[in-house]
């Protein structure tokens, strides 16, 4: 987990079949919501498709690389001085070439970001 160390720690992982469920803390004092933005942070959304990768590399166990991205939505903002904790849901299917993936990134029971793309395996 390279990019996202210092604002998502993955305290929990299941991994059944083809579907992954994470839970993931905030870390409401990482360097990056200094500046996105100053006195009103939001988690970036480059950092929540970051956080996709992160969680299937974790449970796959193999190195990822973002082939297409497909659909992305940012639903809602994830301020880190009010949410805590975030749940992560991801779908996926594996062939020989890649990973196709659906995944969603849910806060208080609110979807605050939806991915759909592929992955391919380094």
């Amino acid at each position: 987990m390279a990019a996202t160390t210092d604002i998502f720690t993955i305290t929990k992982i299941e991994h059944q079949n083809t579907s992954v469920r994470a839970r993931l803390d905030i870390n409401k004092d990482s360097e990056i919501f200094r500046g996105h933005f100053p006195g009103q942070p939001v988690v970036p959304g480059a950092c929540m498709l970051q956080i996709v990768k992160d969680v299937l590399e974790t449970a796959l166990n193999i190195q990822l690389q973002l082939k297409k991205a497909g659909h992305l939505k940012f639903v809602s903002m994830i301020d880190p001085r009010v949410a805590r904790e975030v749940q992560m849901e991801i779908d996926y299917k594996l062939s020989e070439e890649e990973i196709a993936v659906i995944a969603s990134l849910i806060c208080d029971a609110v979807v605050c970001f939806k991915f759909q793309g592929r992955f391919i395996a380094l």
